[in-house]
């Protein structure tokens, strides 16, 4: 897969896509998120690719949207557009995504950064890590999360503030306030999100879309339905090869050897 905006690699059943517009601070505009939908789409549909990395580098995650395009639109054109969910985009992709996708994220990840990196299943920091919805500094508001995940991470007072604000939140706050999953040093970031993507991909595949799904569930489901769900796929899972696999191999003391079915 060759794209301008994106650079996509497959190594160890970890599919990595890096934002690519270096020059831009990886603003995103309509060919990136376009490329990335097709991008995460088409390691979707790989079966050799179990887990899904998704960075900027180690310099800058994506300082926003490209605001140089989205000020030409006007209400209908956003409209008509459905954006910032254009058809089969970055952003539905990550939505719809049945394979974890894990946002490795330094430096700034702002606006429709922050919206992205908050899309993806867990946030893995560097230290220098920025988070922020600064869209009320030119006069409109988060569109594509910002109000909503925020507030289900970090709570109402903070998203309300940071949101009414524009104030950014440093990596140390992020995890704090439950934003991130953890922090590691700069410069051991990518090898650190790569490792961590590389131990889910050896996991059972079946069982670990369950445990996405299940988790996912429990943001919005009453708790009642949320634990019928889970002990229901928990059963499910006893239909599994690998569960069989597993089993045996923790009983024998050696490694199991998954077959993802």
């Amino acid at each position: 897969m060759e794209f301008e905006t994106v650079l996509v690699e497959v190594r160890d059943g970890v599919g990595i896509v890096t934002l690519n517009r270096p020059k831009a601070l990886n603003a995103l505009n309509l060919q990136l998120t376009s490329e990335l939908g097709q991008a995460i789409d088409a390691l979707e549909a790989d079966d050799n690719v179990r887990c899904i990395m998704l960075t900027g580098g180690e310099q800058v995650f994506a300082a926003g949207a490209d605001i140089k395009e989205m000020k030409e639109h006007n209400f209908a054109s956003l409209y008509a557009l459905n954006f910032p969910y254009v058809k089969r985009d970055g952003w539905r992709a990550i939505d719809e995504a049945r394979k974890p996708v894990i946002a490795a994220v330094a430096g700034f990840a702002l606006g429709g950064g922050c919206e992205m990196a908050m899309a993806c299943d867990f946030i893995i920091a560097a230290e220098t890590a920025k988070f922020g919805q600064p869209e009320i500094g030119i006069g409109t508001m988060p569109g594509a999360g910002g109000t909503q995940r925020l507030t289900k991470a970090v709570g109402k007072a903070k998203a309300m503030e940071m949101c009414l604000t524009g104030r950014m939140m440093d990596a140390e706050e992020a995890e704090r306030s439950g934003l991130v999953s953890r922090i590691v040093p700069a410069e051991e970031l990518l090898e650190t999100a790569f490792k961590t993507a590389r131990k889910i991909a050896s996991n059972s595949a079946p069982a670990v879309a369950m445990i996405k799904q299940a988790v996912n569930m429990a943001v919005d489901a009453h708790l009642a339905d949320g634990l019928r769900h889970e002990r229901h796929a928990f059963q499910s899972t006893f239909a599994f090869e690998d569960c069989s696999e597993g089993m045996n191999a923790f009983a024998e003391k050696r490694k199991p050897e998954f077959k993802h079915r």
